[in-house]
Formats: structure tokens, sequence, C-alpha cells
């Protein structure tokens, strides 16, 4: 048996295998340990900002604080558009897990969100992931304080104490005011266009707090008016929920500016006051300036139904109303204004050569071809002059004149135009004009391709302010406002400042292609009308302010077709067919100041109805006035003629029976 041998390998090998081993090892450890070193110092020293950026948006979020929106004030300082405190609880649908979930916990403090759970869940479906969801909104300070005790406690659920749009005077500036909404798809698009993208879109408009201008001054100035958007820096846990707030993170909002208007909300107030339960409107304006104090339609609507958005029944309820209060008749509404035209109608006439002195003899009635057209007054006037007819609203004087050589259609339209109307006027702030018709044989040929040569029987309609023509409260006050002037061609406006910023009026109107003496002559007129025993307006349209008088036109548009009616009296008869009541005025008589013009949809008479309107409007702007108040003060003189005046008659200037007037112009259209 061969004896066991123990063979021992080479020490040097093995420690040789042993060394490379540890070299190998050695080798990848001191690699990761530098990759490890490289990456860490990429972390730390390269990508440590972004990295705390991130760390510190996962700690803290930043909740949008929505300004307070500007105010808007009257021409003397009253706040008729402000805001009020309100608040909201508000749900970020990307920190909610189970929306379900949510609203069952908010139902516990909120219990009236359960009748809104559906609606609710539209909402929050509907809106942008990263933006917030009012669940319940305007709420009570109790209910207020029950979520804010428990809103940290549930992720993705915010309280809000923001502020609220309030239109203190209610419906006396709903028009030219106009309101706050919520923002429409249409909105946000618009906004997204003009900011160029979406990723450009201001944050805030997100906000279901937030507000936009929709009408009148709010959308006009919209952007005035937003102010700059703040923010709060809270602090959340890894559940979202929120465990404090970084006072020294947060930003203040910054309030929108101020807008102060040229309105007097007393006079604007005493304007809706007047009318009661008619429609129409009235505007006040300043005739050396263009100042508008007062611009009102009646009947009006309650804007803060429209702030945190008006149901669907109140709404249809305002739109279907036949007196149509959610349209403005100041501006959006045209009327034909019967015999206050007849002024822009003599002024015509004057310009064209007519003798102011030559008179007509008024019989009651003017035959043209085989027509009989009757002047309101059946007995006649007798012989008129200029100053008779428009002293006695003659519709025989008119007719007889009309065609003259020089006036005729294009040179009452001439006139017309220069005085106002039918005319956009590109400074007024606010949108919605309407531009209404004033005709003449041009406007025939384009708008009656049927029949477009002008009969010179169309004429007499258009001498009277009736066939084609319409016109606005707004640019009638305009051409009561340029006559009384005689030299200035005033256009109106409505802002005066904006912010600490006076807004320079336009100031270098154009002048009126009128001569003096012309002018002089039918101001004399619409002197009369109001102040001569015998003038159309006499009993209702005197001011009894001391020796300060006013000058004025009624006037009377048809609305229906007088022929074959044996009554063209309005008693009895549809709201919607009864004739509209027109009144145009200026005051002081001598040294005026101010013009106003009244329109009383379906108001039957201007002398009955409009008048009295005017002459209480006019009187509150005088009587504020302190340049008329010493004036006012003086002893009244006794006008011993006012005992024997004789009663006016309801239609004393209504247009004749037996024209048949086009029917469209006629009423006003949405």
């Amino acid at each position: 048996m061969a004896e066991t041998s123990i063979i021992f390998s080479d020490v040097n090998e093995r420690q040789g295998v042993f060394s490379r081993r540890v070299f190998l090892m050695g080798g990848v450890v001191a690699f990761g340990l530098f990759a490890l070193t490289g990456r860490l110092a990429q972390l730390q020293l390269i990508e440590g900002g972004k990295y705390r950026r991130l760390s510190s948006a996962n700690q803290f979020n930043y909740r949008l604080i929505p300004p307070p929106r500007g105010q808007i004030l009257d021409r003397n300082g009253v706040v008729i558009a402000g805001n009020r405190p309100s608040f909201s609880v508000l749900v970020m649908r990307s920190q909610v897990k189970d929306i379900d979930e949510t609203l069952d916990q908010i139902a516990y403090v909120l219990p009236q969100t359960l009748l809104r759970r559906r609606a609710i869940l539209r909402d929050i479906n509907q809106s942008r992931r990263f933006a917030p969801t009012a669940i319940a909104t305007d709420l009570n300070w109790e209910d207020f304080a029950k979520v804010n005790l428990y809103a940290s406690t549930i992720p993705g659920v915010d309280v809000s104490m923001d502020e609220v749009r309030v239109y203190h005077y209610g419906g006396a500036f709903s028009h030219v005011i106009g309101y706050v909404g919520k923002i429409s798809d249409k909105d946000l698009k618009a906004e997204t266009e003009a900011a160029g993208d979406e990723e450009q879109l201001d944050p805030i408009l997100l906000h279901p707090g937030f507000r936009i201008g929709k009408q009148g001054i709010e959308k006009a100035f919209d952007k005035d008016l937003r102010g700059v958007a703040g923010a709060r820096k809270i602090e959340v846990n890894a559940t979202g929920n929120i465990i404090a707030e970084d006072s020294d993170g947060m930003r203040p909002a910054t309030p929108g500016e101020d807008v102060t208007l040229t309105l007097d909300a007393e006079i604007q107030q005493r304007a809706l006051e007047v009318f009661g339960e008619d429609s129409g409107g009235a505007v006040l304006m300043n005739i050396h300036t263009g100042e508008v104090l007062c611009m009102m339609s009646a009947p009006s609507f309650d804007p803060n139904l429209f702030v945190s958005g008006i149901s669907s029944k109140a709404y249809g309820l305002l739109r279907d109303y036949e007196r149509l209060p959610l349209l403005d008749k100041c501006i959006g509404s045209t009327f034909a204004p019967g015999s206050t035209f007849k002024v822009a109608t003599a002024l015509a006439l004057l310009q064209a050569g007519v003798d102011p002195s030559e008179r007509v003899v008024c019989s009651g009635s003017y035959r043209y071809g085989n027509t009989t057209f009757a002047c309101h007054k059946r007995g006649g006037h007798g012989p008129q002059n200029v100053h008779d007819a428009i002293k006695n609203s003659c519709d025989v004087y008119f007719y007889h004149m009309c065609n003259r050589p020089g006036a005729g259609p294009d040179g009452i339209a001439r006139t017309a135009r220069a005085l106002g109307m039918g005319h956009i006027f590109e400074n007024f702030e606010i949108s919605g004009q309407k531009k209404g018709t004033i005709p003449d044989r041009e406007y025939k040929r384009t708008a009656f391709k049927n029949d477009p040569k002008w009969h010179l029987g169309e004429t007499l309609s258009v001498a009277i302010g009736q066939g084609y023509v319409t016109t606005s409260a707004l640019q009638l006050c305009t051409y009561i406002a340029r006559i009384a002037n005689g030299k200035k061609a005033v256009e109106p406006y409505l802002v005066k400042k904006i912010g600490s910023v006076e807004k320079v009026p336009f100031k270098d109107f154009k002048d009126l292609p009128f001569s003096r003496e012309h002018l002089d002559i039918v101001r004399a007129g619409m002197v009369a009308v109001s102040n001569d025993v015998t003038g159309t307006a006499y009993r209702n349209s005197r001011l009894n302010l001391g020796n300060i008088e006013m000058a004025g036109k009624t006037g009377t548009a048809q609305v229906r077709s007088y022929k074959g009616v044996a009554n063209r009296r309005n008693e009895g008869i549809p709201w919607k067919l009864r004739d509209h009541g027109l009144f145009v005025a200026f005051a002081p008589a001598d040294a005026p100041k101010y013009a106003i013009a009244v329109i009383v949809q379906h108001g039957m008479g201007g002398s009955m109805f409009a008048a009295p309107k005017a002459r209480e409007i006019m009187k509150l702007a005088l009587i504020k006035d302190p340049e008329m108040q010493a004036r006012i003060i003086q002893p009244m003189p006794i006008d011993p003629s006012l005992a024997n005046a004789p009663d006016q008659e309801l239609t004393s200037d209504a247009p004749p029976d037996t024209i048949d007037i086009p029917t469209p112009p006629a009423n006003p259209q949405p």
C-alpha cells in the first residue's frame, strides 16, 4: 500500500489569485462609490434647487386669492357697484382620491350640499383638473365657521373668504352699468385667444369665485376693474391635509381700479321712480361737455340676480315679459320720433331758404294726390308760420313745405344726421347702440329693391317723424343738445375717471353747419311749446323753478295704421298697439345747460305721458346744480294766463290717421 502524500500548491500562485480578486472587487466598490458620490453631487449641487422646489411643492401649496373688483362710482363719489364679503367652500379635484367620499364628509357639515350633489359632480367633472370647484357659495357665518373647523381634515377641501359684487341701486343702473357673471366657455375661449395660448392664461380666470363683466360699464372696463390676483402659501402633510399657513409667503391681491362715471345716482333713481310701471327710456346730458347725467331704461331688473347665477325660471320670466326689461331702451331700441322730429324738419326748411314768416293755412287736412292727410287738430290751426308750426305741432305746415327745393328727403336727412340722428357715437363707452334710420333717396334705393324710387308722398311721413324714420333716446338727447348748444356737434360720454386718472373727454367737437338765426327760430318755437299758453306741453312741462323755463317739443309716434279706424284714441286697446309718447327739451331756455329726451313706449301721448316725466327729471338736475340755485330761490312770478289755459287733448300731436306707416321701423327691436 502506497503512502499517502500531501501536495502543496505554490503560495505565490494562490496569493496572486487572491490579489486579483481583491483588486477587481475593490475596483467595483470604488466605481460604485465614485458613481454614488457623483450622483449625490449632482443631486445636491447641480439639481439641488430643482428638488428643493419639488419638495417644497409637495409640502406647500399656493391658493389664489381673487382680487377685489374696482368700484363703480357716480359723479359725486357715491358707490353704485361695490363688493361685499362672501364665504365659499372649494374642492381641488387633483388632491382628491375619492370624490364621493369627500362629498359625504362635507355633507355631514353642510347637509344642504346633498340637494346639489348631482350639480356639484357635474361641475367637478367639467372643471379643469388643477382648477378648484365651488361646492357651496355665499354661506352664512355659522355654516362658514363649521366648515372652516373641519376643512383642514378633509383632503382637497378649502374654504374661501372672497368678495362678491353688489349693486346698491338695484335696477336704476342695470342697463348702463351692466352686471358680472361666471366665466362661460365662450368668455374663456376669447380670453385664451387674447393671451396667445392657454399657458399664458391668467389662472384667476379658472377660480370659481371670479366674475367677469357681461354688459355695460362692467364689460367695457372689465380689465381695469379686475385687479391682480394674490396667493396664500399653505403647508400640507403627505395626505394633502392643511397643517399650517405660511404668512411670510402670502402675496396680497391688488384691487381693481375704480371707475367714476358722469351719471348722477339721485337723478338716475328719480328717473326710475317717475317711470313707475311704464316702459321706455330717459337720457339727460350737459349740452356743452356731453356728460350724460342720466341714462335710465324701464322697466328694469335687479343685476344682483346675475352675480351668483340666475335660475332659468327667473331668467325666463324677465325674457318673456312683454315690456322687455332686459332690453336697453336708451341705446338698444329705436323708435319713430314722431313730432319731436319736426324741429329738425323746420331747421332743414330754413336751411333750404324757406322764409320763416311764410304762412300756410291749416284747415285740418292736406290733400296730396288721391289721399287726404289729416292734421291732429281736426278743425285746423289756421295760418301757421314755422314758429307757430313748432309750437302747435301743426302737421299740415310740414306736409305743405317738406318737398320744397333744397329740402325733401335728402335735405331733411342731412340736417337730422348733422344733429346726431342715424349715428353711432364711436366715443361712447358701452356697446349695444342701434343706428336707427334716417331715410333719403339712397336709402330707398338700397333697402327696397322692388320699389327703389322715392315717392314725394313718402316725404310727408318723414317730415313729421314717421314712415321710415327711427332713432334712439340717446340720439334724440344729443339732437336736442346740439340745437341748444347752437355751435358745436357735442357727443355724449359716460366715464369721468379711471382710478385716479382723469379721462380727458373728447372736446374737439365739429362745428354745426347751421346759422345762428335759424337755430334761434327753432329754439324760440320750442320755448313756446312749453311756455306759451297754447303750446302743446304748456301744462305738463312748466318747471316752477323761479325764472327758469324749459323749452321742449312733444311727440306721439304711431305704432299701428289708423286707416279705416274711427277713433284714434288708445284707450281700451292692447298695450302693444298703443302709440309711443315722446318729449325732448332743454333748460334753462334762456341759457341752456341740460338737454333731455324721454320716450314712453306705448305711452300714447307726449304731452300727457312723457313731458311730466321729463319735467321731474330736469327739475332735480337743475336743483342740484349750484349755478342754478341762485335763480331758483328768486320769487316766482305769477302767470295770469295759467288759469285760462285750455286743456290739452290726450294725443294733441298724434300723427294723421290716413297715413299707412310701415310697421317694422315703428316698433323697437330687441
